[in-house]
Formats: C-alpha cells, structure tokens, sequence
C-alpha cells in the first residue's frame, strides 16, 4: 500500500481551497496571468529572474510585501525596500548574522532546552516535536529581540502571538484591514519597546546592541526585531518536524543520524519539498517581458515558490539542485533573507539533537488548520533506541 503523502495532506489542511489553485496553475505553464491575482511565475529560472531585477520587481509598490507590512512594522524593515535605502540598511546589517555569531548565539540559547530534549528522548519518552520546535524558535527569537530568559510556556506563548499575525495572511491578501493592523500592533508594539530598550542599553553581545554599534537608528532596530519575529519563528518551527517526518517516511532518517555529513543535504532538501516561503510577491514599477508573457507596471507578480520547487519531484536526497533552484525559498540578490545563517544554525542543533535518538518512530500526527505556512498540529516520536 502506497503511504500517504503527508506533506500534501499539510498543504490542503492549512489552505484546502488555495493550494489546488496554486498547483492547478502550475499545469498552466512557466509564467501565466491569472485575473484577481496576478502574474504568476511557476518555474525557478523565471523566478530568479524576476528577483535579481529589483528595479523592475519591488518590494515598495501595489500588491508587494510593503502593500502588507508597511502599516505594522513601519517603513524600514528590509521586507518592504528597494533602492538605495534598502542597499544602505542592509549594508549596515551584513555582520549581523555571521555563520559563527549564530552557531555560537544557538550554541548558548538551546544549550538546556536541549538537553532536557535529549533526555526525554534517552528515557524513552513521546515527545511531540511541534511543541518542542516551537520552545526553541521563542527561545531563539527572545534572544535576538532582548527579552528576558522566559520558561517554555512564555516561549509557547511568543510563538502562538506570531502564529496568529502571519494567520491573517492568504494567498489573495493584498493589505491587512484596520483591525488586523491593529490586532498586529498589539502584539509587535510591546515586543518593540522591549527591542528598543535593549538597543538603548548597548550590550555588543546582543543583537539589538550590535545594530547600534553597526549604525542602525532606534527605529530601524524596532522594525527589524518585527520582522525578525515574524519571519524568524515560522520559518524554523515548521521545518523542523516536517524535515524529521520527511526522513523517517523516506526511510533515510537512520541513515542520516549516522552520517551527520548528510545533514546540511537533508535541510536543503527537506526546504526545497517544504518550501519556507511558498509565495513570493512583487509589485512591477516598469514594462518588462519574463518568460514571453508582457508585464506592465502596476502588475503584481506572484511568484509561486512552491510549484517551483516541486517541479523537482519528491523528496530525495539523492536529488542535486540545479542553480537556479539553489536555496529559492529564501529569496535571490538583494532579498535573499539575511536571517538564513540563524534559521540554519537553530536546524542543525534542534535536528542533531533529535538524530541523536535514533533510531526513532514516530507514533502519532495530524496536520494543523488554519495557518499560513503548511505544519503538523503535532508530531510525536519515541526513541527506539531505548529497551
């Protein structure tokens, strides 16, 4: 009997009338105009393309990521940028995220969440990995925008107020309501003060003080822990359980705990079939023709990330990425997210932890409703290793 797909099951529970229209459309060819919602691009050449041109595809018009933000986050956040400005504040952010301030600000973060993780898993316990993801990603997060060091439930509870902000989000969201903003600010305008506060203190071992020390105004500090906050938690509690399950269904999950080497193979992969960021959007500011398909300024393009990266087919380890596909969901040039060496560094620790359990089996899921990126509502696993 051929096993359920499950990360289908994880598309169609969280958007059961959106994601049939995002895949019926990538039958439809490279690049198609869709009325009601734009340009859609279905193919990574294209959709590379499309985001190496910041002049022509911006962030800052009709129907961008702007159009949604703008009013929560303000105007300085890097997500709703183009031009000059954003070379500037991305150029003051570049030492930000280093591969080794990350590793070692992860390394010290999860240090005992960690290790109250590997020890249930050592006693043989069920642990359910959606709620363990979540713990870490607020953990990490309340690190980055100065919170004080809070208990799991306060991590929960970080996590379940952005959960509810990127909710409101849909496939034919152009702006966020009054009520949704201001639903929004209630949350962010708290966890800015708490940003500012740190920026304020100047601590270089923070983050918040290492953006004044690189330059940042207080402003542009509270926009960026917003943005953070929202991008940063998602992106990483939702892979996590999907990269564990998608191992475990493919049966290479003990293969890769004894091959650790594997590993940074297996996250890209797993992102590539997951797809962190499965649209895209960008507003057209001058005439342009992508894929033979003429786009005219005020177009909104709609970059279907997800059917890019599934033309590929299903998960493999053994699949290469071509170049054009290489780490799409990220973004490419000017956008590619600045946040993916800590998204990265709080993988390889949390997934490292869980591989070294194995072997593992997992003994219950359900996909979660009601979300904007696909997720299990729980995924329990159990140690095997244990008699």
């Amino acid at each position: 009997m051929r096993s359920p797909d499950w990360e289908r099951r994880l598309y169609l529970a969280a958007h059961p009338f959106a994601y049939p229209l995002l895949r019926g459309l990538a039958r439809r060819g490279p690049i198609v105009r869709v009325p009601g919602l734009g340009v859609v691009v279905n193919a990574a050449p294209l959709a590379r393309e499309v985001l190496m041109d910041g002049e022509t595809f911006r962030k800052d018009g009709p129907g961008s990521p702007g159009d949604l933000w703008t009013p929560v986050l303000g105007p300085s956040v890097l997500l709703n940028m183009e031009g000059d400005a954003h070379r500037a504040l991305r150029g003051r952010l570049t030492g930000l995220f280093t591969p080794s301030y990350t590793d070692a600000l992860c390394a010290r973060v999860l240090a005992d969440p960690l290790e109250r993780l590997a020890g249930r898993l050592a006693r043989g316990a069920t642990v359910d990995l959606v709620d363990a993801a979540r713990v870490m990603a607020g953990a990490v997060i309340s690190e980055v925008i100065g919170l004080d060091a809070g208990t799991e439930a306060d991590f929960r509870h970080l996590f379940e107020q952005g959960e509810r902000i990127v909710s409101m989000v849909s496939l034919r969201t152009r702006r966020l309501t009054a009520a949704q903003v201001e639903r929004a600010r209630a949350v962010l305008d708290p966890l800015g003060a708490i940003a500012a506060k740190s920026y304020a203190d100047g601590d270089e071992s923070t983050v918040m003080g290492r953006m004044r020390t690189l330059g940042l105004s207080e402003d542009e500090a509270r926009g960026a822990a917003g943005a953070f906050f929202l991008t940063g938690t998602e992106t990483v509690a939702t892979l996590l359980p999907r990269l564990i399950a998608l191992l475990a269904d493919a049966g290479q999950l003990t293969r890769v705990a004894g091959a650790r080497g594997l590993l940074d193979r297996a996250i890209d992969e797993a992102m590539r079939v997951t797809t962190p960021t499965p649209v895209m959007l960008r507003s057209v500011h001058r005439p342009a023709v992508v894929g033979g398909v003429a786009i005219r300024p005020g177009d909104r393009v709609l970059i279907a990330t997800h059917n890019c990266c599934r033309d590929h087919g299903p998960f493999d380890l053994e699949r290469p990425h071509p170049p054009e596909l290489r780490r799409l969901w990220f973004g490419a040039g000017p956008h590619f997210c600045i946040g993916y060496p800590l998204a990265l560094a709080q993988i390889r620790r949390v997934a490292g932890t869980i591989l070294d359990a194995a072997p593992l089996r997992i003994t219950g899921r359900a996909a979660a409703r009601g979300v904007l990126i696909p997720t299990y509502s729980h995924l329990a696993v159990r140690s095997e290793a244990v008699s």
